[in-house]
């Protein structure tokens, strides 16, 4: 306290960090915090997300292309190619790399021990062998825990609900994504008590989109949900227009799909939760260590109707349903 004031360290932290990077002298001398942006993903259909990642270092006085640089990796799907972008991200001498989602957490954990990583996972972290401890990480990695894969059973209920009828439900999921075979299990567990048949097919890749629609199709399965997962995201265009060409009521992890034409979503704000990511890293880059930063679990879930999709397919949402709705898109 001086002369009545108090000012809490963390604030004079981030005060004084970006006093110091906008400072001529201190550009002068240094370059700017560098922040390496590796993703399991495509760019132009992550573009509102990242706008929201940068949204939260705003918050904390970064500001790209005044006091920071960030260099983005995408691999479109193509997981193998993770690796060797986060070596160069590692050779770029990244002062963080933000990881998205747990092929590119992994990825760059194996790149390096000494840069500090924030990742997002959509799975359990722990059990995804990123960090030891959710309250405290320790070595270089912390993130954020968007727990869309323990919303799966949930997303099952939900479609029951909205189409009870339903005796064969499909799950697709993405099968390189590493969380994929403990959601599968869990979805077949809630579809047993929920007493439906559970009809899972998977997709990485375009192609197999089709292929798994057409499957789903020659099953006779009436209902679907789609897994959480980075790449299943970014084609969600092609998910809702295919959806729409068979008449299949389909429930999806993000409103980004119920937006894109999709029916139904629940799960994760991920505009809130990048911006949580875009906290966490301003954190890091102030000095605090991400080993003693607690992964953060996301609490606030929506659902999102797309009145549109339910018209097109003709079909009728329950009023339960409608009066559970965060939103609904007309």
């Amino acid at each position: 306290m001086i002369h009545g004031v108090t000012m809490d360290r963390r604030e004079f932290l981030y005060g004084l960090g970006g006093a110091l990077l906008a400072t001529p002298g201190a550009r002068a001398q240094q370059r700017p915090p560098l922040i390496g942006l590796l993703s399991s993903t495509s760019a132009e259909p992550y573009k509102p997300l990242v706008d929201a990642f940068t949204s939260g270092l705003r918050e904390r006085g970064f500001v790209e292309g005044r006091n920071l640089a960030i260099e983005h990796r995408w691999v479109d799907g193509n997981y193998e190619r993770l690796a060797g972008l986060a070596k160069d991200l590692v050779a770029l001498r990244a002062n963080v790399i933000v990881a998205v989602a747990p092929p590119a957490a992994r990825a760059a954990k194996a790149a390096t021990a000494s840069i500090p990583i924030v990742f997002s996972t959509s799975g359990d972290p722990i059990a995804l062998g990123l960090v030891s401890s959710l309250n405290r990480p320790g070595e270089n990695l912390t993130g954020v825990n968007l727990m869309l894969f323990a919303m799966g059973p949930k997303r099952l209920d939900l479609l029951v609900k909205l189409v009870p009828n339903a005796e064969r439900i499909g799950l697709l999921v993405n099968p390189n994504n590493p969380s994929t075979a403990r959601s599968r299990t869990d979805s077949q567990t809630a579809a047993r008590a929920l007493g439906k048949t559970l009809i899972v097919v998977s997709a990485g890749n375009e192609r197999e989109i089709e292929a798994a629609f057409d499957s789903l199709r020659e099953q006779k399965v009436t209902a679907l949900s789609v897994e959480a997962d980075p790449y299943l995201l970014a084609r969600r265009d092609q998910l809702a227009a295919r959806a729409a060409r068979d008449r299949l009521p389909v429930i999806y992890p993000h409103r980004e799909n119920a937006e894109a034409g999709g029916l139904i979503s629940y799960g994760t704000d991920l505009s809130d939760a990048y911006r949580q990511i875009g906290i966490y890293t301003a954190r890091v880059l102030i000095g605090e260590q991400p080993g003693n930063l607690p992964v953060m679990q996301i609490t606030k879930f929506e659902t999102v109707i797309n009145m549109k999709a339910a018209r097109a397919i003709d079909l009728t949402i329950p009023p339960d349903l409608l009066t559970l709705a965060d939103q609904l898109i007309e």
